[in-house]
């Protein structure tokens, strides 16, 4: 466990947030923060940015396998636990974004969304080598977002999606790519109700690619980048750029910053009038 601040900042239950395998030409990237469901802090995210930096340069590595620790694979940005480091800096930012900390209002998060999830979120989805997410359990809110950087997603039959942040006052997370994943009509009702989508209806909806029982998980995702991993590399890199343009020329990326700004207006609305977000509604969430 380490202190961040060394003053009472965030305390780490983990120095290691993420682990890192190479097998064959796989790397196989693990969400490891099972006791908080692998809630986000920015300690996971920039070691999760390392382990795809990592596979990103290994020659070797053909595909990637995105997966979590434990009952849970994302439980979404932490917003309580002893690691939260909202306010934590990071030196080692990976856009040229200047540090949040030290700045008040609005510019706050703004900048430090900016860098840590928008842009991660984008870094990785054009990271030229395909991956898979392997789904259990609970993806929520923030764990969308990680699940839907993934060019295909394999889905355990016990896990559920859902972005239930509306009762916290914002429209949905801040890499909203719902209306790219699934129906408008259909992603209204996912937001706008907050409820559970259960992995057998995600798949019906195309936004998963298979679904198989628990204890297949981790061999179905192994097994499809395995297969995937087969392809010339260049030809795999110039398929994914492929998706992505198309995806950004149908307005993903422009949306994308549209709604970024609404969910930061949002965030300056609950400023304003005293309801901020930092965990005091984290109870709505459960509510829902």
């Amino acid at each position: 466990m380490s202190d961040a601040a060394g003053t009472g900042g965030p305390v780490y239950e983990t120095e290691q947030p993420v682990r890192y395998e190479r097998r064959d030409d796989l790397a196989i990237v693990s969400l490891d923060r099972p006791r908080f469901g692998n809630a986000q802090n920015a300690q996971l995210l920039y070691a999760l940015d390392e382990a795809f930096a990592r596979a990103a340069a290994d020659e070797a590595v053909k595909a990637i396998v995105l997966r979590g620790e434990g009952r849970h694979f994302s439980s979404g940005h932490d917003i309580g636990t002893p690691g939260c480091d909202f306010g934590a800096s990071w030196p080692d930012r990976r856009s040229l974004w200047y540090d949040h900390v030290g700045t008040a209002g609005a510019e706050t998060n703004y900048v430090r969304e900016q860098e840590s999830y928008l842009g991660l979120c984008r870094r990785w989805r054009a990271l030229p080598k395909p991956m898979i997410a392997a789904v259990q359990g609970a993806c929520i809110a923030g764990g969308l977002m990680l699940a839907w950087v993934a060019d295909m997603i394999v889905a355990a039959d016990d896990a559920f999606f859902s972005d239930p942040v509306l009762a916290m006052g914002v429209p949905g997370v801040e890499y909203f790519a719902h209306v790219y994943e699934m129906h408008p009509r259909i992603a209204r009702e996912f937001l706008y109700l907050g409820e559970r989508m259960p992995a057998e209806r995600a798949y019906q909806l195309g936004m998963v690619n298979r679904v198989v029982p628990r204890d297949a998980l981790d061999d179905e995702a192994i097994a499809m980048a395995t297969k995937a991993a087969k392809a010339p590399r260049f030809a795999l890199a110039l398929a994914k750029q492929a998706f992505n343009q198309l995806e950004d020329l149908a307005g993903k990326r422009a949306g994308m910053d549209a709604v970024f700004s609404l969910h930061h207006l949002a965030h300056a609305h609950n400023q304003l009038t005293g309801d901020w977000l930092g965990g005091v509604r984290a109870d709505a969430i459960k509510q829902r």
